[in-house]
Protein backbone atom coordinates (compact mmCIF):
# COMPACT_ATOMS: atom_id res chain seq x y z
CA UNK A 1 0.00 0.00 0.00
CA UNK A 2 1.41 3.26 -1.05
CA UNK A 3 0.33 6.22 1.10
CA UNK A 4 1.16 10.01 0.97
CA UNK A 5 3.48 11.52 3.09
CA UNK A 6 0.33 13.88 4.63
CA UNK A 7 -2.25 10.58 5.15
CA UNK A 8 1.01 8.22 6.74
CA UNK A 9 1.59 11.03 9.20
CA UNK A 10 -2.55 11.54 10.18
CA UNK A 11 -2.76 7.49 10.47
CA UNK A 12 0.21 7.27 12.81
CA UNK A 13 -0.61 10.34 14.64
CA UNK A 14 -4.25 8.29 15.77
CA UNK A 15 -2.36 6.09 17.88
CA UNK A 16 0.02 8.91 19.44
CA UNK A 17 -1.85 9.70 23.08
CA UNK A 18 -2.08 13.37 24.62
CA UNK A 19 0.62 14.49 27.00
CA UNK A 20 -0.66 12.88 30.46
CA UNK A 21 -2.49 9.59 29.29
CA UNK A 22 -0.75 6.47 29.65
CA UNK A 23 -1.57 3.05 27.39
CA UNK A 24 -3.29 0.26 29.09
CA UNK A 25 -1.16 -3.07 28.02
CA UNK A 26 -2.54 -5.16 30.57
CA UNK A 27 -5.55 -6.71 30.14
CA UNK A 28 -8.05 -9.47 29.53
CA UNK A 29 -7.70 -13.25 31.28
CA UNK A 30 -4.25 -12.45 32.85
CA UNK A 31 -4.58 -8.73 33.88
CA UNK A 32 -2.86 -8.49 37.36
CA UNK A 33 -6.28 -7.22 39.57
CA UNK A 34 -8.47 -10.22 38.33
CA UNK A 35 -5.37 -13.30 37.55
CA UNK A 36 -5.84 -15.58 40.45
CA UNK A 37 -9.99 -15.47 39.88
CA UNK A 38 -9.26 -15.77 35.74
CA UNK A 39 -7.17 -18.65 36.29
CA UNK A 40 -9.02 -20.51 39.38
CA UNK A 41 -12.26 -20.21 36.57
CA UNK A 42 -10.66 -21.45 33.47
CA UNK A 43 -9.05 -24.76 35.56
CA UNK A 44 -12.74 -24.63 37.04
CA UNK A 45 -14.33 -24.50 33.35
CA UNK A 46 -11.66 -26.84 32.31
CA UNK A 47 -12.16 -29.68 34.98
CA UNK A 48 -8.24 -29.25 35.56
CA UNK A 49 -7.54 -29.74 39.51
CA UNK A 50 -5.52 -26.86 40.63
CA UNK A 51 -1.69 -27.18 41.23
CA UNK A 52 -0.55 -27.89 44.74
CA UNK A 53 2.03 -25.50 46.24
CA UNK A 54 3.94 -26.80 48.41
CA UNK A 55 6.21 -24.44 50.53
CA UNK A 56 9.14 -25.04 52.48
CA UNK A 57 9.80 -24.22 55.59
CA UNK A 58 13.04 -22.42 55.65
CA UNK A 59 15.10 -21.23 58.33
CA UNK A 60 16.15 -17.52 59.34
CA UNK A 61 19.49 -16.94 57.89
CA UNK A 62 22.00 -15.15 59.30
CA UNK A 63 22.79 -12.13 57.75
CA UNK A 64 26.07 -12.82 56.35
CA UNK A 65 25.14 -16.41 55.28
CA UNK A 66 24.09 -16.45 51.48
CA UNK A 67 20.64 -17.66 50.51
CA UNK A 68 20.02 -20.51 48.61
CA UNK A 69 16.62 -20.54 46.68
CA UNK A 70 14.98 -23.37 47.01
CA UNK A 71 14.32 -23.50 42.91
CA UNK A 72 17.80 -24.74 40.65
CA UNK A 73 19.31 -22.43 38.07
CA UNK A 74 17.21 -23.29 34.66
CA UNK A 75 20.40 -23.27 32.72
CA UNK A 76 22.25 -25.46 34.35
CA UNK A 77 20.92 -26.56 37.16
CA UNK A 78 22.76 -25.99 39.95
CA UNK A 79 21.67 -24.11 42.92
CA UNK A 80 20.78 -20.34 43.22
CA UNK A 81 21.99 -17.99 45.28
CA UNK A 82 20.61 -14.72 46.45
CA UNK A 83 22.78 -12.09 46.01
CA UNK A 84 20.99 -9.32 46.92
CA UNK A 85 17.75 -7.96 46.92
CA UNK A 86 16.72 -4.34 45.59
CA UNK A 87 13.42 -3.29 45.02
CA UNK A 88 11.45 -2.66 42.00
CA UNK A 89 13.04 0.51 40.38
CA UNK A 90 16.40 0.74 42.23
CA UNK A 91 20.10 -0.16 41.27
CA UNK A 92 21.36 -2.87 42.31
CA UNK A 93 24.83 -1.73 44.82
CA UNK A 94 26.18 -4.97 44.22
CA UNK A 95 28.92 -4.55 41.05
CA UNK A 96 30.91 -7.94 39.72
CA UNK A 97 34.68 -6.91 39.84
CA UNK A 98 35.71 -6.07 36.13
CA UNK A 99 37.70 -8.77 34.54
CA UNK A 100 41.09 -7.62 33.00
CA UNK A 101 41.32 -8.65 29.25
CA UNK A 102 44.88 -8.50 27.84
CA UNK A 103 44.63 -8.20 24.49
CA UNK A 104 47.78 -8.06 23.11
Amino acid sequence: MKLHPHEFIRRFLIHVLPRGFHRIRHYGLFASSNRTANIARARQLLGVASPVVEHEQMKAAAPDEPRVLPCPCPRCGGRMIVIEVFARGCEPTYRPTPIGIDTS
